[in-house]
């Protein structure tokens, strides 16, 4: 019996490492992309372009037509005539990692207990493994924020890529700032499709107050030495000297101003708007306080039955014109799977305004600007990380976004799934 328990765990490894792809190893050699359409993720598109990386860094990025090339010292060149390149996408705000089957309570470590638990870190929670991951690849998502979720003050998030062995080797950013979920004015009834009715939450000045006063707390505690550690205090510092970002998730018009208010008044130094339905509302107050918005998912109904049926679809290009930094993100029922939906959500963007090349940057440069990461990736650039996929179409397009390469860091990366999978081996069933 012995020997067949261990034959069984034998085929259960097998079987589980055939359905994981291996990270791939370190750039070994300099590589060049030519001829094909690059899209820069700045607003730039060089029609003719020629792409240079070695040792995981853009050392090229150029017109073909206008430069002269030493071919020799790249030992893998791929001509990319006909196709289009583009930067990483990122999703930011994500559980991806966090959570593998809803259902299996023993893969989902996406929340802690308590109200207040800014000491919590998403990142050790991270499964690098995570099949989900492989399917967001195969649309170009090659990088993300991780998120804990739960209680008024989440948790810390940090900015991850993915092709690693463990959260360790996937870090682009560790613990780049602190969740905030701030209450909501009013309540809602109902369950899933019901209607419902909409109330006024009675205990929202209760519920500011708190947070006020936690704020507060947290900012005497830390302005002189104390004999006795409290670690959740500790864990705040990064919003007052300016390390990490203040993430605020708000929709409402009211929500939005006390919550900015709370921030600015304790000496939070950076602030983010997650979600910022109502962000038009209160341009000039983000403009004073330089708060860019990660826009809630595009693919949406509106919130309010006034609103128009097109809100959602058309807020990035409202915020875009009013001169606000624009992020997308896809929080909401089932987001790890929805994460590969992302540049169609960007590509939406374009249906209802924004330019092709604007849309991309509200998944690429801008959202690594709001997440201070831009000086390493977000855009095609000489110094920045090589992190960049090349695709036959239109990579905001379902219809045309098909993903024949993919490089982060240099590395490239498999780009086949468990999905994948399958779809060779039924369309092998249907040939035969």
């Amino acid at each position: 019996m012995k020997k067949y328990i261990k034959l069984a765990f034998i085929i259960l490894s097998c079987v589980s490492m055939k359905a994981q792809q291996i990270p791939a190893s370190k750039q070994a050699k300099p590589t060049l992309i030519l001829n094909a359409t690059a899209h820069l993720g700045n607003g730039e598109v060089i029609e003719n372009s020629v792409i240079g990386f070695k040792e995981g860094k853009l050392t090229i990025v150029a017109d073909a037509t206008t430069i002269r090339l030493d071919m020799s010292a790249y030992e893998n060149v791929i001509d990319a005539k006909g196709k289009h390149v583009y930067p990483g996408f990122i999703a930011p705000n994500s559980t991806i990692g966090l959570v593998e089957i809803d259902a299996v309570k023993a893969s989902d470590d996406e929340r802690e207990i308590g109200g207040m638990t800014p000491n919590v870190r998403s990142l050790i929670a991270y499964n690098s493994e995570s099949r989900i991951i492989e399917t967001a690849r195969l649309n170009g998502v090659l990088l993300a924020q991780i998120t804990p979720r739960g209680g008024r003050i989440t948790g810390t998030s940090s900015i991850v890529h993915f092709d690693a062995w463990t959260w360790e080797d996937a870090i682009i950013k560790e613990n780049d700032g602190i969740h905030l979920n701030f209450p909501t004015t009013f309540k809602r009834s109902g369950w899933w499709a019901e209607p419902g009715t909409i109330e006024s939450n009675k205990d929202y000045t209760k519920q500011v107050d708190e947070i006020n006063s936690f704020f507060g707390k947290s900012r005497v505690y830390l302005a002189e030495p104390s004999s006795v550690k409290n670690l959740i205090y500790e864990s705040m510092k990064g919003l007052f000297d300016g390390s990490q970002i203040l993430y605020i998730n708000a929709n409402e018009e009211k929500q939005l101003i006390d919550a900015i208010r709370i921030g600015k008044e304790n000496g939070v130094k950076r602030m983010v708007v997650i979600g910022g339905y109502q962000a038009v509302k209160v341009v000039d107050l983000l403009k004073a306080n330089q708060i860019g918005v990660l826009i809630g998912r595009v693919h949406e109904l509106p919130r309010l039955d006034q609103d128009d049926i097109d809100q959602p679809f058309k807020l990035a290009k409202s915020l875009t014109d009013l001169g606000i930094l624009v992020g997308l993100e896809n929080s909401g029922d089932m987001e790890r799977m929805n994460v590969r939906n992302l540049p169609f959500q960007a590509g939406t963007t374009v249906a209802y305004g924004l330019t092709k090349e604007d849309a991309l940057k509200t998944i690429t440069l801008n959202t690594a600007k709001i997440l201070g990461i831009d000086k390493q990736v977000g855009s095609l650039e000489v110094g920045k990380d090589a992190t960049l996929f090349i695709s036959f179409g239109d990579a905001l397009d379902m219809r045309t976004n098909q993903i024949s390469k993919a490089f982060i860091q240099g590395r490239d990366i498999v780009l086949e799934s468990h999905q994948t999978e399958l779809y060779k081996k039924y369309k092998e069933k249907y040939n035969q």
